[in-house]
This record gives C-alpha cells, sequence and structure tokens, in this order.
C-alpha cells in the first residue's frame, strides 16, 4: 500500500472523526438552549438575568479564541481539539450545577471558553483534512453541527419534562464526552506553524504582532455573516409573531424554514465549492441572502415569508465554513483564531443590536440590518479573497476538484 493511499485512509477516518464532533459540538448546544426554562424556573431567574447570564458565553469564547491560534501552532489542531472536546462536553453540566445566578454566571463563562477552544481547534483540523483530501469538506463539517444541533433539540423535546433536567443533561454529557474521546483518537496530525508554503518553496514565516489585512477583512465579513445568521436565528419566529401576527405553532414557520435550508446548504455545499468556486459561493450567497430577506421583509403573508427566510438560509449556509477555510488555508490556525474572533462578535452582537434598533424602528426596518450585512459581504468579497490569494490560499479560494 503506497504512502499516498496510507494518507487518504487516515484523513478519511480523520473526515469522519471531526465530524463527529461537530455534531457533538451542535447536540451540546441544543441540549443547553432546550433547558435554558428549567434553570430560569430552579434558580427563580428573571428574564433580565437570563439575558446577563447568556452573554458569559460569549464572554467566555472571546477570552479563549484568540489564544488557541497560538495553541493550535504549537501543539497542532488534532491534540487542541481532542483536550478541547473533552473539556466542552463536560462544560456543560456546570450550570446545571450552580446553586445560584453568579454561579450560573461563572458556569456559562467556563462553558463559552471552552467551547471557544474547540470552535477554533475543530475548524483547524478540517482545513488540515481538506488539505491533505484535497477536495472540500468544511461546508459538510458545518452541516454535522446543525445535524447535532436537530438531534439535540429532538431528544430534548422527548426528555424535557419527563426526565429530571439533570439526569437529561448526564445523560447527554455522558454519551458526548465518550463520542468526543473516540474521535479524538482519529485526529489528523497536522504542522505546526513553522512554515508555510508558497506554490513549491517552503519558506519561515515572518512572525509579528497584531491582525493581517487579510484576516481582518476575513474577520469582517465573518462578523458580518454572522450577525445575519443570527438575526435569522433569533428573530425569525418574533417576526412571525409580532409583525405577521402568527400565533402558536405558526410563529416558528420562519425559524424552521431558515434552519431547513441552512442546513441542507452546507450538507450539499462543498459540492457546490467544488464546481464555482469559493468566491462564488460566498458573494454569491450573500447576494441570495439580501434577496431572501428583503422577500421575507416586504410580505405581508407567511408563506411568502417563509420562502424568503428560506432562500435567506440556503444563501447563508456556506458563507461562514468557506470564510473559516479560507483562513486556515491561507492564515493558517492563527488566521481561523483570529476569523473566528471577529465573527462570533457578530452572532453576539448582532441580535442585542437588532433589538435596540427594533425599539425604534420596529422589527421589520431593524432585520434590514441584517440584510445590509449581506449586501455588504456580497460587495466586499471580493477583495477579501484577492488578498486571500496573495496570502497563497489559492487552493481554497479557487474552484477544488471534487
Amino acid at each position: 500500500m503506497s504512502l499516498t493511499t496510507v494518507r487518504t485512509i487516515n484523513a478519511e477516518s480523520a473526515r469522519r472523526a471531526v465530524s463527529l464532533i461537530f455534531l457533538v459540538n451542535g447536540a451540546f448546544f441544543a441540549t443547553w438552549a432546550v433547558n435554558i426554562p428549567g434553570v430560569r424556573d430552579a434558580l427563580h431567574l428573571s428574564e433580565t438575568q437570563i439575558g446577563v447570564a447568556l452573554l458569559g458565553i460569549g464572554l467566555g469564547a472571546l477570552i479563549t479564541m484568540p489564544l488557541t491560534g497560538g495553541w493550535a501552532a504549537r501543539y497542532g489542531s488534532g491534540p487542541v481539539t481532542r483536550v478541547a472536546v473533552v473539556f466542552c462536553t463536560l462544560s456543560l453540566s456546570l450550570p446545571f450545577l450552580s446553586p445560584n445566578f453568579v454561579g450560573v454566571v461563572l458556569a456559562l463563562a467556563v462553558m463559552g471558553a471552552a467551547n471557544g477552544v474547540l470552535d477554533v481547534a475543530m475548524n483547524a483540523q478540517g482545513v488540515t483534512v481538506e488539505q491533505t483530501l484535497k477536495r472540500p469538506v468544511m461546508s459538510r463539517l458545518h452541516a454535522y453541527f446543525s445535524l447535532g444541533s436537530v438531534l439535540g433539540a429532538a431528544l430534548g423535546t422527548v426528555l424535557v419534562g419527563r426526565v429530571p433536567m439533570l439526569t437529561h443533561v448526564l445523560l447527554v454529557v455522558g454519551v458526548s464526552t465518550l463520542l468526543g474521546v473516540l474521535a479524538g483518537r482519529l485526529m489528523l496530525p497536522d504542522r505546526p506553524e513553522t512554515e508555510t508554503r508558497t506554490d513549491d518553496t517552503a519558506v519561515r514565516p515572518t512572525r509579528h504582532v497584531g491582525i493581517s489585512s487579510a484576516a481582518l477583512l476575513l474577520g469582517a465579513l465573518c462578523f458580518l455573516g454572522m450577525l445575519s445568521e443570527g438575526a435569522n436565528y433569533d428573530w425569525a419566529a418574533l417576526y412571525f409573531r409580532d409583525v405577521l401576527g402568527q400565533a402558536g405553532g405558526s410563529a416558528g414557520l420562519g425559524y424552521t424554514a431558515f434552519v431547513v435550508t441552512m442546513t441542507l446548504g452546507r450538507w450539499f455545499g462543498d459540492w457546490a465549492r467544488g464546481r464555482l468556486g469559493d468566491e462564488v459561493i460566498v458573494r454569491g450567497g450573500a447576494a441570495l441572502t439580501g434577496v431572501g430577506l428583503a422577500v421575507a421583509l416586504l410580505a405581508q403573508g407567511p408563506l411568502i415569508a417563509a420562502a424568503g427566510f428560506a432562500v435567506s438560509g440556503l444563501g447563508l449556509s456556506n458563507v461562514v465554513p468557506v470564510l473559516y477555510g479560507a483562513a486556515g488555508h491561507a492564515l493558517a490556525g492563527r488566521g481561523i483564531a483570529q476569523v473566528a474572533t471577529l465573527g462570533y462578535g457578530g452572532f453576539l452582537l448582532g441580535p442585542p443590536l437588532i433589538g435596540f434598533v427594533a425599539q425604534h424602528v420596529g422589527l421589520r426596518g431593524a432585520l434590514g440590518v441584517a440584510l445590509a450585512g449581506a449586501v455588504l459581504v456580497a460587495l466586499l468579497g471580493g477583495p477579501a479573497f484577492a488578498l486571500v490569494r496573495q496570502r497563497g490560499g489559492k487552493a481554497q479560494t479557487q474552484q477544488m476538484e471534487g
């Protein structure tokens, strides 16, 4: 058996393993989300206290994400992913063991910090797998995260209210930790950031402090993309209820349409990337998102609005995975860390920003912020990918053979 064949077999095993880690991570967040009301009731927390506590997740992630690039550069993305997935799954139990509001805030900060490390490391490992296989895999990996969210939410629907909350959570923690340990053993070794390649020549990187223009622009695009994504996730149901007057289960129609097309778009995204190229996927997808949101915001009825949210989900589905991949190919683990940190800021700050704007102009007008973010991604994608190509990211930004 040739060395190339062995490497391919190992890379395929790593692809399946990191897919499982993405799925576990999705189930991790869904399990917390479906149990938020239970934690609130058990500790008699107000809505304001829950909002403050949820900020702990984002703040914890923003602390560790920039650091993870250095750890991945020193130890490799595989070992960091292997450790992070265990800490992340175990941390899920912390808020459910907390005795009071302060304990929940601290627990969620720890949970967010662990997830911040895993987010960067598993995406860096995905880039390593992609480089070894010489075909796109990042979109499918993010599809597994979405699938994990669906499975976690479905399990929560079955168990919440039927079994004790801590029993549900510890079951998920136990299974997820076991799967994480098994998957972590199959991670693909990658080189620390001791050298980068341009064409066929290995060169020593220039060590510098700060963020490159390529990482800054990719991070800005990721910020805008995740702002739009967070707006769809957090405000679609309220838009249907408060603006379109849909009650009960009908209020979730737009959210459901968005999540379904988001998952499907990521599942088939690598196929599309191999034929259209990453720049087209990002800029075209962002433009499609703008069209979808425009339809949703102009619609007077729920069905047309749901169709708009579905188009928005399809357009956004591959924007963040491709930007992560572009950063990884051109800028290595540190680049992913910088881009992910900036992008996560959009996911964290976007929904509250839209809520603030909605207080002044209404929710229909406020969601125009998400539409504007998508349009900016479409417009700025060209200069961003030009910078990436200059940094040696051609393998990621040009068409890849499927």
